[in-house]
C-alpha cells in the first residue's frame, strides 16, 4: 500500500469504528444458535439489529448493512435490491464453499465473506474492512460519474463549436467565445449552453 494511501486509511479507521454504533443493521440467517450468535455480537459492538428469514423481497428502509446467510435454499431468490445503485452494504455468510455459492456470493455484490459457524473474533474487523471498500468503491464511483459528466461536456462543445463554425463562419476559437458569451450572459455552463445548441440543431435538421 503507498504511504499515503496508508496514512488516509489510519485516518478514517478511528471514524469507522465510531460509526459502528450508529449502523443500522438486517441480519438474514436461520433463527438458531449461529445466527443468535452474531446478533448478540453485533448488538454488542453498538449496532441497531433487526433480524428476519427467509430474506424479504425488499428491504426495511435506511439500512446500512446487511448480512445474509448465502445458503442452497435461497439462492435462487432474485434479490434485486442488492442490484441498485443505493443498496446497502452485504456481507455474506457461508457454512460451506462451492462455485455455486461462489457464484451467489459475487452475484449479491458481496463485499466480505464470514464463514459460518461465525465466532465473535474477526466480526468487528470483518465489518470495518467492509465499510473501508465499500466506502472506497463508492468514492470511486462518484469520481468516475464526475469525470465522464466533464468527459460528455467536453465532447457537447466540440460539437456545438463545429456547429457555429459551420453555420456562422467563425473560427473555433470565435465559436467557443460566442457559447462562453453566452453561458456568463444566461449564468448557466458552457456545457448547458453547448447542449442547447447542439439540440437545437438537431431539431432543425430534423426531416432533411
Amino acid at each position: 500500500m503507498e504511504p499515503a494511501s496508508r496514512l488516509r486509511v489510519m485516518r478514517a479507521t478511528p471514524s469507522l469504528l465510531k460509526d459502528l454504533r450508529t449502523l443500522r443493521v438486517v441480519v438474514y440467517h436461520p433463527d438458531d444458535a449461529d445466527g443468535r450468535q452474531l446478533t448478540q455480537q453485533l448488538q454488542r459492538i453498538g449496532c441497531q439489529v433487526q433480524t428476519f428469514w427467509p430474506p424479504a423481497p425488499t428491504l426495511p428502509e435506511g439500512l446500512d448493512v446487511v448480512f445474509l446467510a448465502v445458503r442452497p435454499d435461497v439462492i435462487d431468490l432474485g434479490f434485486e435490491w442488492a442490484k441498485s445503485d443505493e443498496a446497502p452494504m452485504v456481507i455474506a455468510i457461508v457454512t460451506y464453499e462451492n462455485p455455486t455459492i461462489v457464484e451467489a456470493v459475487l452475484r449479491i455484490g458481496a463485499k466480505a465473506v464470514l464463514p459460518s459457524p461465525v465466532r465473535s473474533f474477526g466480526l468487528l474487523s470483518t465489518l470495518v474492512v467492509a465499510r473501508q471498500v465499500c466506502d472506497d468503491i463508492k468514492s470511486h464511483a462518484r469520481r468516475l460519474r464526475k469525470l465522464e459528466g466533464k468527459l460528455l461536456g467536453a465532447r457537447r462543445i466540440s460539437e456545438a463549436k463545429s456547429i457555429l463554425m459551420r453555420t456562422r463562419n467563425v473560427t473555433e476559437g470565435q465559436a467557443y467565445d460566442l457559447i462562453r458569451e453566452q453561458a456568463m450572459n444566461k449564468r448557466v455552463t458552457t456545457e448547458d449552453i453547448a447542449a442547447a445548441i447542439v439540440n437545437a440543431n438537431e431539431v432543425l435538421s430534423f426531416g432533411k
